[in-house]
């Protein structure tokens, strides 16, 4: 098979809208992520910093609170601080309600769903009540920028974030000969392995590639230096760095070149010939099928080692193949997509979704996520969100589903489409004998709404 607009929404978007023309062509798609990040700019997020500031803020009230602990000044400082934590939590609703609204209004969802893709394969999650609610902030400046850029810039990004930094309690890690080791032994502060592993387990080289404990261990020594400030700002800490030269993968890099020297161990690294397989194999697993075509990813794998880790050709290779536009779908859309794509064949008000309130954000989505299976931006470890399908079809999860699909959309919209209609809407021209039946004989329209978004045909792409 060839390219197909209906498949290009589906498999490689968030599904089709009734708003918003499909693309004509892969050349299209790929034209699309080359330009101007127009959805980025018409829901924009604010930068990291945001959060930073309530950080430096609430850790003022609260220290005047704890001098003053009976004091109305210090229990108006307890309230200021509270309000600044109820402030950021409001704040990541709008942020959710933003993130949707790019997905159900882009002219093209590939770019979305690359953002989602690779904001899992890098996942950092907030450890404290601030933080939790940042990671929209880190996605947007760590990982979208580089979307269609080379993969090297996106993996220092990422790696050097604070919120990496803080996920995988990097900011305390001290080589063994640092300054501060031997100045402060009583601190006995040792070396954190933990992103070292990630980047070259997950990030990078993948599980089964050719690397030892020796080479975790001599890449945790190269990264200690990296730390953060107070408020969580980046930055690099000599006095932390273990001195000397380390060895990762055959090759020397001399410990004395600081944050330049880490830059060029993870460029090194994620040009590495594993870092290509395991990269390739993700990127078609996650687009194609939980077993993928050998020959996509071969393809996708040449593209990446060719560039030099640029990702662009990596898509081109795999948009171009022609297995990658053949029948049937077989991969489950994980919760998150399923929502996005329902709201995006619905393409309910854009005001009433930004209108709603706290508790409704959390009734209609926030909690039937998390039911499903998938709470929003919050994998239960740094491996992310399972990419497999029987991680999703799950008694509780498809339960879940059928409920969201069957209730909400009536609560959404007051006037529904006509499932006639909407059915073409959601899964093109190509609708199964029982799925159009129930979009004609169903008691009501929510049922048939609800019945159409619950079939194996749309939670397939």
């Amino acid at each position: 098979m060839t390219f197909t607009p209906e498949i290009a929404e589906r498999r490689f978007g968030y599904g089709m809208s009734p708003k918003v023309a499909a693309p004509q062509s892969a050349a299209a798609l790929l034209g699309e992520l080359a330009g101007p990040d127009r959805a980025q700019a018409a829901y924009p997020l604010p930068p990291f910093r945001h959060v930073q500031d309530a950080i430096v803020l609430r850790r003022r009230f609260n220290s005047y609170a704890r001098k003053r602990p009976d004091t109305a000044e210090g229990k108006a400082a307890l309230e200021k601080s509270q309000e600044i934590l109820r402030g950021i939590r409001r704040d990541n609703n709008k942020w959710f309600t933003q993130i949707m609204l790019r997905r159900i209004t882009a002219n093209q969802g590939f770019r979305e769903r690359l953002v989602a893709f690779w904001a899992d394969h890098f996942t950092a999650v907030g450890k404290n009540a601030l933080l939790r609610p940042a990671v929209p902030l880190y996605v947007e400046e760590a990982v979208r920028p580089h979307v269609a850029g080379r993969f090297g810039d996106m993996l220092i990004a990422c790696v050097t974030h604070p919120m990496m930094l803080h996920y995988l309690d990097q900011n305390t890690s001290a080589g063994p000969n640092s300054r501060i080791a031997r100045r402060r032994p009583e601190r006995r502060l040792g070396l954190n392995e933990n992103l070292a592993r990630e980047v070259l387990e997950l990030h990078t080289l993948g599980v089964n590639a050719p690397y030892t404990q020796a080479d975790v261990q001599e890449l945790a020594k190269l990264l200690t230096g990296l730390s953060a400030t107070r408020d969580y700002g980046f930055k690099f800490r000599p006095s932390l760095a273990e001195p000397g030269a380390e060895t990762v993968l055959g090759r020397q890099y001399e410990a004395k070149g600081g944050l330049q020297t880490i830059r060029a161990v993870l460029q090194d690294i994620a040009v590495h010939p594993a870092t290509a397989r395991h990269i390739a194999r993700k990127l078609v697993v996650h687009f194609i099928a939980d077993t993928p075509p050998p020959s996509i990813v071969a393809a996708v794998e040449a593209a990446y080692r060719d560039s030099g880790g640029m990702l662009l050709p990596c898509y081109e290779a795999l948009l171009a193949h022609p297995e990658a536009w053949q029948g049937p779908a077989t991969n489950m859309r994980p919760p998150e997509e399923f929502v996005s794509a329902a709201l995006r064949a619905l393409a309910p008000p854009e005001e009433y979704l930004s209108g709603l309130k706290e508790n409704e954000l959390r009734q209609l989505f926030l909690r039937p996520l998390q039911l499903m299976g998938q709470p929003w931006m919050t994998p239960g470890g740094p491996d992310g969100f399972a990419e497999e399908d029987k991680a999703w079809v799950t008694p509780q999860g498809i339960a879940a589903r059928l409920e969201w699909a069957m209730n909400t959309p009536v609560r959404l919209m007051a006037d529904l489409p006509d499932p006639r209609i909407f059915v073409h809407h959601a899964l093109g021209d190509d609708v199964p004998g029982a799925v159009s039946f129930a979009a004609n004989a169903a008691e009501s329209r929510d049922v048939a709404i609800g019945l159409i978004l619950a079939s194996p045909a749309f939670q397939r792409r």
